[in-house]
């Protein structure tokens, strides 16, 4: 009975040990998507204002810098990085504060990713009401689209913003 119920305790470690490695597998496929993204590209929100972002690959590859610019708004800096099976963010905004953001990547097509990124804490936030980027949702629908879009939560009230950007040539 003993020698049954050791063999049960190693296969279900064995399962458990596989199961993270897969899902921290996927994680890492899904920042090198990411990594793939770096270079210039160019945009428009669904107001048809445009927009720019540049993706660059930093600290010996552990993280992406993004740098997105947008009509009437001061740039925001967004630093993606692996973080054990998922990939976190954490976004500098105009309105001083430090949103951090966690999404899981799912198994399938990394050609076509989408990562949903959700709010987590964030630095230099005295109060939950208080403006910040609450969500960001990131779609890679090929290797020259990416759509971005941001949620902006305030006084417990969401506002969506898609930007489409193409890469530039």
């Amino acid at each position: 009975m003993k020698t049954k119920s050791s063999l049960s305790v190693l296969l279900l470690l064995f399962s458990v040990f596989t199961h993270i490695c897969a899902a921290e597998s996927q994680a890492a496929a899904a920042f090198q998507k990411i990594k793939s993204l770096a270079g210039q590209w160019e945009g428009k929100d669904d107001d048809g204002k445009p927009a720019k972002t540049n993706f660059q690959v930093v600290v010996a590859g552990t993280a992406v810098l993004e740098t997105l610019s947008m009509s009437g708004m001061e740039d925001m800096l967004t630093v993606y990085s692996v973080d054990g099976d998922g990939v976190a963010l954490i976004h500098y905004c105009p309105t001083n504060n430090q949103p951090r953001m966690r999404a899981l990547p799912g198994a399938g097509n990394l050609m076509r990713m989408e990562l949903n990124f959700i709010f987590r804490d964030a630095g230099n936030m005295p109060v939950p009401t208080t403006g910040h980027q609450q969500k960001l949702d990131m779609r890679v629908e090929d290797e020259n689209h990416i759509t971005e879009s941001w949620t902006w939560r305030q006084n417990g009230h969401d506002s969506v913003q898609t930007i489409h950007f193409t890469r530039s040539k």
